[in-house]
């Protein structure tokens, strides 16, 4: 299996840009944050500033592009797919470097982020293949980030203002239904779908037996933190709607 040569890497663009984006929203954007949010907050801009983009990018990538590959799960990479892996790689680098930085207890994204690294940077730079369905998983991925982190910047202010209270009330359990639905619906459809692909033979002489057993391991596992992170959102939920009942 010869990988194939599809150019430069664009990640040391693509992080400088992420790195502007987390500068703006630390110093200018959330400067008059208090000083434990900002940074949560700036991981919210850089979030934002790839999670559309990145669904609208794969999409066009596998779907819509003048290089669009065989639309199977082993198809060899095409060069926008992988400008689509480094912009993503780029942003998952940036992202996991401000949790350890500011935020190393969260075991659980750190973890999340670093499985999402090791699956794009093979698919990318290692086996050269296979980039058509991760980036189906990344499309289900960011599908929620719009809400995900609209949440996210009213939960980090919903003790200040009010208006970010009612907003992180609202948008909760809708966000939390949605999630579930991706993550824990749709997510592990696709999964066992690439699967049944892999166990068919389907990637045989192209993607190597190590790379797709090691991508569903991880995959899954990712699937499976975001299913227990969510869920422990839903068990807040449910506890604050209990204790505003009996506060009634």
């Amino acid at each position: 299996m010869e990988v194939p040569n599809l150019g430069g890497s664009l990640i040391p663009i693509f992080t400088l840009m992420y790195i502007f984006i987390y500068l703006l929203g630390y110093l200018i954007l959330f400067k008059n944050w208090d000083t434990k949010k900002k940074p949560d907050a700036s991981s919210c801009l850089i979030s934002l500033a790839h999670g559309t983009p990145a669904v609208i990018l794969s999409i066009y990538a596998n779907f819509l592009h003048t290089q669009t590959p065989n639309h199977h799960f082993a198809s060899q990479n095409t060069p926008f797919q992988a400008l689509v892996f480094d912009f993503s790689i780029a942003y998952f680098t940036i992202d996991t470097s401000h949790y350890l930085l500011f935020t190393p207890n969260d075991h659980l994204f750190i973890a999340h982020h670093i499985a999402v690294l090791y699956v794009f940077v093979t698919c990318r730079y290692v086996v050269g293949y296979g980039g058509f369905a991760i980036l189906l998983l990344l499309v289900l991925a960011e599908v929620t980030s719009p809400l995900q982190n609209t949440w996210s910047l009213a939960r980090y202010r919903k003790d200040e203002v009010a208006e970010a209270k009612r907003l992180y009330d609202g948008l909760s359990p809708y966000f939390y239904g949605v999630y579930m639905v991706v993550r824990g619906v749709l997510g592990p459809l696709l999964v066992c779908k690439m699967v049944v692909f892999y166990l068919n033979g389907g990637g045989d002489g192209v993607v190597p037996f190590w790379a797709w057993v090691s991508w569903m391991v991880v995959i899954v596992c990712a699937l499976l933190l975001s299913m227990l992170w969510v869920s422990s959102l839903w068990l807040e939920f449910y506890k604050e709607r209990s204790k505003s009942r009996k506060l009634s």
